[in-house]
């Protein structure tokens, strides 16, 4: 039973999407610029490249039955849908922010009629609302930093990811929602009559997402060593060790270990006897 996956056709979130699902083997093969459906490296699924936005109600609706999107959309869109994976790009957050030069520097002092601009009018509703803050809300398509400086609002409720945008166009957060990434989600109904196949497409770039930011660490060690290797080799369950055919006793030790720890790994290691050291990248990790 075939599914259907719909992606964004353009934004942020489209290319790391597409690199997503090419790591993870299920890759476009006939996909051009303007293209709206596109098959994969597997017959069973089939691609269709919609606005991001529209992502979360082509889903609850079932015109598709997986949809990788951004968290933020989903919410604004109250869209009913299932989901499945934080596939771990396209990472933001939802604030409030306001210019510079105003008075208001957090949540508390923004008054009653205030004018907000936004891409997010119900969950800038739902915001104000439950401060019990009655504003006007200017619904806006795109660069909604610009219109505190214009005039056209007081306050954005908008992305941002560095800040940096925020800060060249003099606006300071004054509050967070919450943090937003892109999601893998699914119709209710597919997920329960094309469980396996979901299954498998859900496995496969899990995979992926597990691997990323992970190196895998291989070393040769003497045997009187492998305990005070052992300790500084964290590993996803220990270390894995084998013997090495040596004319001295020695061992084979090797773990998968987060990138960012990996020069503190290697350089305790080296004090602790290790040699030989292999640093290697992962491209899947399975369960």
């Amino acid at each position: 039973m075939g599914v259907k996956l719909a992606l964004p056709n353009k934004g942020r979130l489209q290319e790391p999407a597409i690199r997503l699902l090419e790591d993870a083997g299920i890759g476009a093969v006939d996909k051009e610029a303007r293209q709206l459906f596109a098959r994969t490296k597997d017959p069973e699924i089939e691609l269709v490249f919609v606005r991001a936005q529209d992502i979360p109600s082509l889903v609850v609706k079932g015109a598709a039955d997986l949809g990788i999107t951004g968290y933020d959309l989903v919410r604004e869109s109250g869209s009913n849908v299932a989901e499945l994976l934080d596939l771990g790009f396209g990472g933001a957050k939802l604030v409030v922010a306001a210019h510079e030069k105003t008075s208001i520097r957090s949540a508390k002092d923004i008054k009653a009629g205030a004018k907000v601009a936004t891409e997010f009018p119900n969950l800038a509703t739902k915001y104000f609302a439950k401060r019990k803050v009655k504003v006007e809300l200017v619904r806006v398509s795109g660069a909604a930093e610009i219109t505190p400086f214009v005039g056209v609002a007081d306050l954005i409720v908008d992305l941002t990811s560095t800040g940096t945008t925020l800060k060249t166009h003099g606006l300071r957060i004054v509050d967070e929602l919450f943090e937003t990434s892109a999601r893998l989600i699914a119709n209710r109904k597919s997920l329960r009559a094309k469980r396996e196949k979901i299954g498998e497409i859900t496995t496969a770039l899990n995979s992926v997402v597990r691997a990323r930011g992970r190196k895998l660490v291989l070393m040769n060690v003497p045997e009187s060593k492998l305990a005070a290797i052992k300790r500084v080799m964290p590993g996803m369950a220990g270390p894995t060790v084998s013997r090495v055919e040596a004319a001295k006793p020695m061992l084979a030790v090797q773990a998968v270990v987060d990138a960012d720890k990996v020069y503190e790994v290697v350089q305790k290691a080296k004090k602790a006897g290790a040699r030989d050291i292999l640093v290697m990248p992962i491209e899947r990790i399975l369960p």
